[in-house]
């Protein structure tokens, strides 16, 4: 079930949505804000104030953080095994070189501002949600608090993107809900460390554009859903996101066909303006990505032609497959830098980038949960129907393994900063900012939740 059909489905029992709508709002954000700050939260310029920024401004930017020597708290004992022993000193290092070393060391990563949040560590991460109908409290979800919120900006974006979608054609008649929907706060929000609406209209862009593709092939939210030809449809996008060159003598034949096609369209005008602020090999990785989810996307044309309900494992590999992972493969683009595909590349930044693009799709699975028909597929759909267990059960596993995934990311992705580039500590770093600021969207955004316009 796509974002768009998330938006407009009607809510479903109302014990269920309360329950979720209690976890998604829960103000607590055990997750530290800056995944590289120090453990006691505190950076070069002292602790940061008690309390949560005030709603509709923005976090102070704040200098850069300094690394713990080694990742501390739960789970990291597994990640330090990651880490290689210090080197033995063979003599006293000069004072000015170890200065120097540090000097750079700090100067390499810019710093993201922090937000405030409640105290993390081993302690927190029991505190629940508030009860509903007198049950236990939910296990909070495990994640860092937005860096900022700029409502403003994130209203430009939107109402630019809407203009955009209206120009390339894609969701004919129902612009009202890509307005409501809110995207541009989503890309305002996961990608703090730029504030240039073009930049983040770039993003918004390419997002609208993929999400587009299962709204109007797979999902039938726009059009009618013709399963049996996914694969061939999504052939021909994917002849779009990488250019087909035919003989010249059938080239115009495919170009009439894309020509004719929004999703098409929106796709070729999304990568076209990427590649104004992209590198090639930037624009390469997207393509990638987006490859990779066509390939869940023909997963789901088999589960609709077939009947099959997925068990969880293959449900979670799809998530794996089909997530916010092409979003987020543009963090360092959108912030003005680029990491080496050499450094994205390695198995072990993959194994964490995917982890956390799994966990944020996660938390678009628990908000659906009050949306959809109790036969659509989610994640905690599929853990009541296979264990048996009621919507509170099921929840409470799904937060857990949100969880897992989240403690697994904050402390392998802090033991390859450690050894990593300047842009590798930044890239993994916005990525932890791009969780914390998709579960703001989904916990705050009041026409998600069909409360109103904005922030609540």
């Amino acid at each position: 079930m796509s974002l768009m059909s998330r938006m407009s489905a009607s809510t479903a029992g109302h014990r269920t949505a309360e329950l979720v709508n209690a976890l998604l709002r829960d103000p607590h954000r055990p997750g530290k804000p800056d995944l590289l700050a120090e453990p006691n939260g505190s950076g070069p310029s002292g602790p940061s104030p008690a309390g949560p920024t005030a709603p509709g401004t923005t976090a102070p930017r704040a200098t850069a953080p300094l690394l713990p020597p080694r990742p501390t708290g739960l789970g990291t004992s597994a990640a330090r095994i990651l880490l290689p022993e210090a080197p033995r000193s063979t003599g006293p290092v000069p004072a000015a070189a170890s200065v120097a070393r540090s000097a750079d060391a700090t100067a390499s990563v810019r710093a993201l501002p922090r937000t405030p949040t409640a105290p993390s560590g081993t302690g927190s991460t029991g505190t629940g949600t508030a009860p509903v109908d007198g049950g236990s409290p939910v296990p909070a979800l495990y994640c860092p608090p937005a860096v900022r919120d700029d409502p403003a900006l994130g209203e430009e974006v939107n109402d630019r993107l809407v203009e955009w979608a209206a120009e390339v054609g894609v969701y004919p008649g129902q612009l009202d809900k890509v307005r409501s929907a809110g995207f541009g706060r989503l890309i305002m929000l996961a990608h703090p460390e730029t504030s240039d609406p073009d930049r983040l209209l770039a993003a918004a862009k390419c997002a609208l554009a993929e999400w587009s593709v299962d709204d109007h092939y797979v999902d039938g939210e726009v059009e009618e859903a013709r399963p049996e030809l996914l694969g061939q449809r999504l052939a021909i996008a994917h002849s779009v996101i990488d250019q087909a060159h035919l003989p010249l003598k059938y080239a115009p034949q495919l170009e009439e066909v894309v020509r004719a096609d929004p999703v098409m369209v929106a796709l070729r005008s999304s990568l076209d303006n990427l590649a104004g602020i992209a590198s090639h090999a930037q624009v390469r990785r997207l393509r990638h990505e987006l490859g990779i989810m066509f390939v869940a996307y023909n997963q789901e044309a088999v589960w609709a032609t077939t009947g099959q309900r997925p068990p969880v494992w293959e449900f979670l590999m799809h998530r794996h497959e089909n997530s916010f992972v092409p979003c987020m493969a543009l963090i360092d683009t959108i912030a003005g830098y680029e990491l080496s595909q050499e450094e994205f590349a390695d198995p072990r930044v993959r194994r964490v980038f995917t982890m956390a693009g799994s966990a944020t799709v996660i938390v678009n699975d628990l908000y659906s949960m009050a949306k959809e028909d109790p036969s659509d597929f989610s994640v905690p759909r599929l853990i009541a129907t296979e264990e048996g267990c009621s919507d509170r059960e099921a929840v409470e596993r799904t937060v857990l393994l949100h969880d897992e995934l989240m403690h697994t990311y904050e402390a392998e992705a802090a033991a390859l900063a450690l050894t990593g580039s300047p842009e590798l500590r930044r890239f993994l770093a916005g990525v932890w900012a791009w969780t914390g600021g998709s579960r703001e969207w989904h916990a705050s955004s009041g026409r998600y939740h069909g409360t109103g316009t904005g922030a609540n």
